[in-house]
């Protein structure tokens, strides 16, 4: 049995029937390559057997402490069955990218089974020009964003025909405990919690301005600022880190249904705008993001005068980690530029306030995100995060969006001999937050996925327009300036 880390209980633990914890990716494949010039479950089926035995997760069900006694563990699943977590379903005629979308959308707002373990994979037929999607469906429980790139990377080969997997053999089913030796585990973990707390509080509460959402709840500026002056922190970074969000359409009480928009943009074009300005693609990314959403607040006369404020998800994964799965994740909240008219002078923006973040967050502990919750009992951890939600939802937020670049291949990739032509990545959102761009990379472009609550944000394609126009936009102003 394996024990979920208090980070990774977290994100079971914010679950409702409005919220999900699962994330994904979207992949478009080309199946011309492919044996037989098609991509059937029955390949997919096939595959995915052959390499079991390289995706622990993939076995991995979910058994939990009675009364929250403790965090949940992982169990070998003693029903396995391959059959029920990959599924079939097609897109309606024409099969162009707005319905793909909403196919997508619609699959992605169903909770996994906690009964299985926590993935499905469905192949969606019907796509334009002969082609067929991959939607991936994995609780953010077991993976964060690398140790899903892990993932696929087993699934994924760098020719068509394949390679030769070593063989192997999966770890004896578990039986599942009885509710009786789960509860004794649940007492032993009560005996040592106050040594986990002893642990973790000296290494959270120097850092307690650094916390996600911890601006949005009662007295939460005030506390921030008292622990900041306590430990010396500079008030030029108390100032940052303990501003408050703005209101925005897409900040409130999110509903149980999603609206998801994706596409691509240059990433030859990004890398030549940030040689020539001296940045990083990343700040490029996260300044054509900022555009893009201030453009949508504008058109609806929305557009606050302060700047948006963004979380930017961060790995802390070492080379040691790889191969652990969970989560070795921090998070950046960092202002964005959306207050600046001038697109260059946004970017420039940008890219200070992104050095200043990753300055602070270099101080930061690794784990210090576990190191938050775990002087938490694990009952009352589940109770806060949820009602942390319900705030989030109901006050003026401590962060209006989430921005995420994950790197990928350079070169091409097959799965079953089906050339992989793009993967959007499909994330999450919760109440106070309720827009989610995440972007991964792939050969020569930037593949960008925008999911979002159908009742805050009426249109989600246009927001994926106003990424193109910002790009546009800043090469004339650059050329403008030559």
């Amino acid at each position: 049995m394996r024990q979920l880390t208090t980070l990774d209980a977290q994100f079971l633990a914010v679950e409702s029937a409005r919220t999900y914890g699962h994330v994904g990716t979207l992949a478009v494949y080309d199946p011309a390559t492919a044996p037989g010039g098609d991509l059937t479950v029955q390949d997919l089926c096939r595959l995915v057997s052959q390499r079991l035995h390289l995706l622990p997760p993939f076995r991995w069900r979910l058994v939990e402490v009675p009364f929250g006694l403790d965090h949940p563990y992982w169990i070998e699943d003693p029903d396995f069955d391959l059959d029920f977590h990959i599924r079939e379903s097609a897109v309606p005629p024409p099969g162009d990218d707005e319905r793909l979308a909403d196919t997508v959308a619609r699959i992605f707002a169903r909770p996994l089974d906690r009964n299985h373990p926590l993935w499905e994979i469905y192949l969606i037929q019907g796509l334009s020009n002969g082609r067929v999607g991959l939607l991936t469906k994995i609780h953010h429980s077991v993976v964060d964003g690398v140790s899903g790139n892990e993932i696929l990377s087993v699934l994924l080969d760098a020719e068509p025909a394949g390679r030769e997997i070593p063989p192997g053999t999966s770890p004896r089913p578990d039986r599942v405990p009885h509710d009786l030796a789960m509860a004794g585990r649940g007492a032993l973990g009560l005996v040592k919690a106050p040594f986990r707390a002893a642990r973790s509080i000296p290494g959270a509460l120097p850092h307690l301005t650094e916390l996600p959402g911890i601006t949005a709840l009662p007295a939460g500026p005030m506390l921030s600022r008292t622990v900041g002056r306590f430990m010396r922190q500079d008030p030029r970074v108390l100032d940052e880190t303990t501003a408050r969000a703005p209101s925005t359409p897409f900040n409130g009480r999110i509903s149980a249904h999603r609206r998801f928009a994706f596409g691509q943009l240059s990433l030859d074009t990004v890398k030549a705008l940030k040689n020539a300005v001296g940045c990083t693609v990343n700040d490029v990314v996260v300044t054509l993001c900022a555009s893009a959403v201030r453009e949508w607040l504008l058109e609806r006369d929305a557009l606050p005068e302060e700047p948006l404020v963004a979380m930017v998800p961060v790995s802390v994964r070492t080379k040691e980690q790889r191969g652990a799965f969970g989560n070795r994740v921090s998070m950046m909240i960092v202002p964005i530029a959306t207050d600046e008219p001038d697109p260059l002078r946004r970017l420039q923006r940008t890219h200070d306030l992104l050095v200043s973040a990753k300055e602070r967050h270099s101080a930061l502990p690794a784990n210090v995100l576990t190191d938050a919750t775990a002087f938490i009992p694990p009952a009352v951890a589940a109770l806060a995060a949820r009602t942390t939600m319900e705030i989030l939802g109901r006050t003026r937020p401590a962060l209006n969006l989430v921005i995420s670049n994950v790197p990928g291949s350079r070169t091409p990739l097959y799965l079953a001999g089906a050339r992989l032509e793009a993967q959007y990545p499909v994330s999450v959102v919760v109440d106070g937050v309720g827009l989610n761009i995440t972007v991964m990379s792939y050969l020569d472009h930037l593949d960008f996925g925008i999911i979002a609550d159908r009742e805050q944000v009426d249109d989600a394609w246009s927001m994926l327009a106003g990424l193109r126009r910002a790009l546009e936009e800043l090469t004339g102003a650059l050329v403008h300036t030559l």
